[in-house]
């Protein structure tokens, strides 16, 4: 294999090298050079570190010439959203405010354990700045462009992620996502993307948005090369205090085994409503191929919304407060406004969302009792346009910035496990469904996927 092109596969890459048939060398110069020729017009990376990962290519083929083990990702090239940690760079998060700060004195933890399986960073990737977007617009860079239609958003916080996968930059890429910043991107560039159980994954080095709300996780253009990642940085870390203590529970191994013994349901009532045609034929097509019938609605998923915003903007706000007081002026004026309002949110309101927040999780639980994965939509429409400040949903006007993650936001304030899997429309732009799980059985959603995937139903070809 002397070429990899931009619809390579981790997996693929993984075997070319790890069995002599490629070079990681070669693999990474290809990769620098798609990213030369095409980030112009993705605007995706906001960092390249080309002699790294030429030194870490050249480290690994030096280990498959002597024989030696270099792990399940060899050579496979990885980029980061740039508010996980990167040695030798200041971690930006999105925003002018940072980049004069010192660098990062060590990788993020999954940096880490990515690369000890073989993977090979290759850089940093344009954000919503702090993570409070869901559009991948950025006052400072300017926005990530979708690569199926450059002149439309990629969605956001992760707006760079799902461009450099879409767009064919990198295989893999990992993002975060509070209120639905993977499975946004993943929707509107039509990658697979996978948003774990909230504590499955360390965030340690990574600068945090809302603690309680924060996850980290993987976008690729196959369940497989998702679920591998995933594997690959499972396991405690006591850098994140809230990262489970429960061992590593492989997934890839049962990706293979099918849905027959899966029990699925569509999610009803508020995830049937507010939502344009084609959202709602994905996850009409889905259920089909899957055979689910029945329908179970999550109670009080709408106010579940509202509290995750509350407690969204409060703990956001308290956290940037010492930036708002000495630089406000640096923000993106609409951040700071967001940021403004949350740090004068009053206590008793932010105390209530999280009792709420507890009760919540306890009744989704108990009426997902009986049911392995939920299928609901992803985001409410395609990708808007670049310009684009309001949407119509059901004759609705409704400003797009706040109203893309309405279906993402009731599952991340819970931290239950999501897969978002996109649907190509022919001639048109792709839309993702999402398939959740109950807490830590992400095993569950991607064998949906990758049954999805396997149908031709669920793809995620390079644009």
């Amino acid at each position: 294999m002397s070429t990899i092109d931009k619809d390579t596969t981790a997996a693929a890459i993984a075997t070319a090298v790890s069995t002599g048939k490629a070079t990681a060398a070669t693999v990474v110069e290809q990769v620098l050079q798609r990213i030369d020729t095409l980030d112009e017009t993705y605007n995706a990376f906001t960092s390249v570190v080309a002699g790294r990962a030429r030194q870490r290519a050249a480290a690994i083929d030096s280990a498959v010439a002597a024989g030696k083990a270099v792990g399940p990702l060899a050579g496979v090239p990885f980029a980061v959203k740039n508010l996980i940690d990167i040695v030798g760079l200041p971690t930006l998060a999105g925003s002018r405010i940072n980049a004069d700060n010192p660098p990062a004195a060590h990788d993020a933890t999954l940096v880490q354990r990515l690369e000890a399986s073989g993977a090979i960073l290759v850089g940093g990737l344009n954000m919503g700045e702090y993570a409070y977007d869901f559009t991948g617009r950025n006052a400072h860079v300017g926005p990530s462009c979708n690569p199926r239609d450059p002149t439309r958003m990629t969605g956001g916080s992760s707006g760079g992620s799902g461009a450099a996968v879409a767009g064919g930059l990198v295989p893999l890429a990992l993002g975060s996502d509070t209120n639905g910043s993977i499975r946004v991107p993943s929707s509107l560039c039509g990658t697979f993307g996978l948003k774990p159980t909230y504590g499955r994954l360390s965030r340690a080095g990574s600068f945090l948005f809302c603690d309680s709300l924060d996850h980290l996780g993987p976008l690729a253009r196959s369940v497989w090369d998702l679920a591998a990642s995933f594997d690959i940085m499972q396991g405690p870390d006591a850098a994140d205090p809230v990262c489970t203590e429960r061992p590593a529970e492989p997934t890839l191994s049962r990706l293979d085994e099918g849905v027959a013994d899966l029990r699925i349901a569509i999610a009803g009532d508020y995830f049937e409503r507010q939502l344009q045609p084609v959202a709602a034929a994905a996850v009409a097509t889905v259920t089909k191929a899957v055979g689910a019938t029945r329908k179970v609605v999550l109670p009080d998923a709408a106010r579940a919304r509202g509290c995750a915003y509350l407690i969204t903007a409060a703990e956001g706000g308290t956290l940037h407060l010492p930036r708002l007081r000495t630089r406000a002026a640096d923000f993106d004026p609409e951040t700071r406004e967001r940021f403004m309002a949350g740090a004068l949110t009053p206590a008793a309101w932010y105390i209530q969302a999280q009792r709420f927040r507890r009760q919540y999780r306890q009744r989704v639980l108990e009426a997902l009792q009986d049911v392995d994965v939920l299928i609901a939509p992803a985001t409410p429409m395609t990708a808007p346009r670049l310009d684009q400040i309001m949407m119509t949903i059901d004759g609705v006007e409704m400003p797009v910035r706040a109203n893309l993650g309405i279906f993402t936001q009731p599952i991340s304030f819970i931290g239950l496990p999501v897969v978002a899997a996109p649907l190509q429309q022919p001639g048109g732009l792709p839309i993702a469904v999402q398939l959740i799980a109950k807490p830590f059985d992400e095993q569950a959603a991607l064998r949906v996927a990758h049954w999805l995937e396997r149908q031709g139903i669920c793809t995620a070809p390079a644009a």
